[in-house]
């Protein structure tokens, strides 16, 4: 078990290096404080994998230093009854002068790996890496994505209890990222347990049971990835507008300033009813508007999410370059019509009204469910995974010139 309890970590922040000093000598105050982490708590079971989520500056990146031994906390305490290793920002702990297997040699040591498990992981270690021969040369050679995988690679072999992951796996290619992420799955399927932190809302969702939102260094929810991500949500549009209203309660599916409203939204498919539909079919999306005052850059959009929460396609009035009219207390309806070319399954449909491109600026209305769909078979040939690309294939010949 990971036990955080009470965890709290300020900084001084100084104008000038020059100010500091002068704070010494003259012995009054010349820094501002920031509060990083705000008695933060939480526990983290063997197995069990915790996503970290918060806009920028809400304290992620400081509190896996302090579990991972960088920084030291200004009060509070930390339980593990095992190893920490991770991976925070992109080189962190490397020495860009030694060669790629100094370093593998180094930090591996420093995450508590004994010189003869050093020798017999090595060659796996630089073999996921993919780094090759360059593992002999210098760090200072390497690009970006280099150095990020052989960090992820010497971070995951050194047989951590708790895995610790900050965004630098955005770092690098996608085919290495996916190489990664079924890393990460198949130690979660041995027993390990993990803290993965990402603005990427759907590798949380995909890769984690629970969720932590921190804003301004405070847990503001721990919970379901579903429920955790709507409050994250709220938690920004809140940052757009100080006069939010939400429901009855913090775990309301609406929320907004409500300048403007979505009042109905439908689904209709072309020769199915509302709300069940074959893949492969035509249909329309209508969604009836009413601003009750006039709204400059209004922009409508909406979300197609799984039954596990992953946003599969999502898309905008902004986007699509389309304008609203202003209009007062007139209703005005916008309708998308398009293929749902996606597999058979049960979806939920966002809608979210808003200022500007997206729901930051200022968020006029969100529906997390406005309404749920089925799609069940496929209206043409099958196909395999979550949408149809609807792809040509040709045959050719060896004998016929390309």
């Amino acid at each position: 078990m990971l036990s955080i309890n009470n965890l709290s970590k300020g900084f001084r922040l100084y104008k000038s290096p020059s100010d500091r000093f002068l704070e010494i000598v003259l012995r009054t105050s010349r820094h501002k404080y920031h509060q990083a982490l705000n008695d933060v708590s939480f526990e983290l079971g063997r197995g069990e994998a915790l996503g970290i989520i918060g806009a920028n500056g809400a304290g992620k990146s400081t509190l896996l230093k302090v579990l991972l031994g960088v920084i030291v906390p200004d009060s509070g305490n930390i339980a593990v009854d095992g190893r920490i290793t991770g991976l925070l920002e992109l080189g962190t702990g490397f020495n860009h002068e030694l060669s790629g297997i100094e370093n593998l040699r180094i930090n591996a040591s420093f995450m508590g790996m004994s010189d003869q498990d050093i020798k017999r992981s090595s060659k796996e270690i630089v073999d996921f890496s993919e780094i090759g021969e360059f593992i002999n040369e210098p760090l200072k050679i390497y690009s970006s994505g280099m150095i990020m995988r052989l960090a992820f690679s010497i971070a995951i072999n050194a047989n951590p209890d708790y895995f610790v992951v900050d965004e630098a796996l955005a770092v690098g290619d996608a085919y290495f990222q996916q190489k990664c992420i079924r890393k990460i799955l198949e130690f979660r399927n041995k027993g390990g347990s993990l803290l993965f932190v990402s603005h990427d809302l759907n590798a949380v969702k995909l890769l984690c049971d629970r969720v932590m939102v921190l804003e301004q260094g405070r847990v503001l929810e721990i919970g379901s990835p579903n429920e955790a991500t709507k409050v994250y949500n709220r938690s920004l549009a809140r940052k757009g507008s100080q006069s939010i209203t939400f429901g009855k309660n913090t775990n309301s599916k609406e929320f907004g300033t409500l300048r403007a409203e979505i009042i109905k939204c439908t689904l209709t498919g072309e020769f199915s009813g509302n709300n069940k539909i074959s893949s492969g079919e035509k249909v329309n999306i209508r969604c009836n508007v009413l601003c009750h005052e006039l709204i400059d850059d209004l922009v409508l959009g909406f979300i197609i999410r799984d039954k596990f929460g992953q946003d599969i396609y999502g898309t905008n009035s902004f986007l699509m370059g389309v304008n609203f009219p202003k209009a007062i207390n007139k209703p005005l309806q916008a309708v998308w019509n398009f293929v749902m070319n996606v597999g058979p399954g049960k979806y939920t449909l966002v809608t979210a009204l808003h200022v500007g491109p997206d729901h930051t600026v200022e968020c006029l209305h969100w529906k997390d469910a406005t309404l749920e769909f089925e799609v069940a078979g496929i209206n043409g040939p099958n196909f395999i995974g979550l949408c149809k690309l609807e792809p040509a294939l040709e045959i050719i010949s060896s004998t016929q010139k390309k």
